[in-house]
This record gives C-alpha cells, structure tokens and sequence, in this order.
C-alpha cells in the first residue's frame, strides 16, 4: 500500500513538472512581450512625460528595445 501511494505521489510530480517546463521558444516569446511592452513603455514617457531633450533619450532606448524584441523574435525556432 505504501509503494502504491508513493508511486502515485511521484507520477503526479513527474506530470506537473511537465507542464510547468518552457522550451526555447516559449523564453523567446515572453521575452519578445515583455521588450515590447516595456519599449512603448519608453516611447510613451518619451512623447508625453518629458518635453525637453530627455524625452529623445527615452524614446531611442525604446526604439532599440523594439530592434532586440524584433531579433528574439527572430530567433524563435532557430536556437
């Protein structure tokens, strides 16, 4: 009886484990997301935060989150 429920515990370790797991590509496409989000995060404080120079500053960084997103993305399928 104790060997049934031990082996029972660990199938359903074994299974859960497979669900949480992410491949490369699923890396690759929740990073593409978040530089996406926070690229226009960038660009947004940018256009409407900051009037004066800063304001270029912020959105080039978010133009060149958009350029890394762009190359994950790339990436998905390949690596």
């Amino acid at each position: 009886m104790k060997n049934a429920i031990f082996a029972l515990y660990a199938s359903m370790q074994r299974r859960t484990k497979i669900k949480t797991m992410m491949n490369k590509n699923t890396v690759l496409s929740w990073a593409t997301f978040i530089m996406i989000v926070v690229g226009l995060g960038l660009i947004f404080l940018g256009a409407f935060r900051y009037n004066e120079v800063a304001g270029w500053g912020f959105a080039s960084v978010g133009i060149g989150f958009f350029a890394i997103a762009w190359v994950f993305n790339a990436l998905k399928g390949r690596v």
